[in-house]
């Protein structure tokens, strides 16, 4: 009889890869985790896992399309409110949502910033995110001032990443304190400069 893993790597095997990076993650370094490892744990032989994915960089950045894709279905982009308020709401959706994975994040946020090569290969993937966010939030993205938004969303989120990684508190109040200090510090840099 095949196993719960066997059959969600045939129904999803692109999931069941997913799945399967974050459970080692969690239960060890992610710098310690090789794409044979993850092969085996998602139940599929590494030609298969090659087919799918270029690598782990590579399977990290269908998991920030999985979260994208999880926030934007559960964000009411209709709700009314400023947009410093939307995305206020859509990154703490954003931190809820990392909170089902948080063992697995914390370990690989922890390589990503011992490794500044994996840091700089995930930059383009987290401006994509952002561009997601922003645009949920019916704020433009196009041009130079959407550049500049985007930027400035990512490096607020970055920084709230940090805080949120050492805030185990059920609330994340630490978390929603420091995303509403930045979020109040940019407003004000944005209606200055005009963006």
């Amino acid at each position: 009889m095949a196993s719960k893993r066997q059959k969600q790597a045939h129904s999803d095997p692109r999931g069941a890869v997913i799945n399967a990076a974050l459970h080692l993650a969690a239960a060890r370094d992610w710098a310690n985790v090789t794409l044979a490892d993850i092969a085996d744990g998602a139940g599929i032989s590494l030609s298969d896992l090659a087919r799918m994915f270029d690598g782990r960089e590579d399977i990290l950045s269908a998991y920030g399309r999985r979260i994208d894709a999880d926030v934007l279905e559960s964000h009411d982009t209709a709700i009314d409110g400023s947009h410093r308020d939307k995305l206020f709401d859509i990154l703490m959706e954003r931190f809820d949502r990392l909170n089902r994975d948080r063992d697995a994040v914390v370990s690989i946020i922890g390589s990503l910033c011992a490794d500044p090569k994996q840091m700089v290969i995930a930059l383009p993937h987290l401006g994509r995110s952002m561009t997601w966010m922003l645009e949920a939030c019916n704020i433009e993205t196009i041009g130079w001032k959407g550049a500049l938004r985007v930027a400035g969303l990512s490096a607020i989120y970055l920084y709230v990443l940090r805080i949120w990684k050492d805030d185990a508190s059920a609330d994340m109040a630490k978390t929603m304190a420091a995303l509403d200090r930045a979020l109040d510090r940019t407003e004000r840099w944005s209606e200055t400069l005009g963006i």
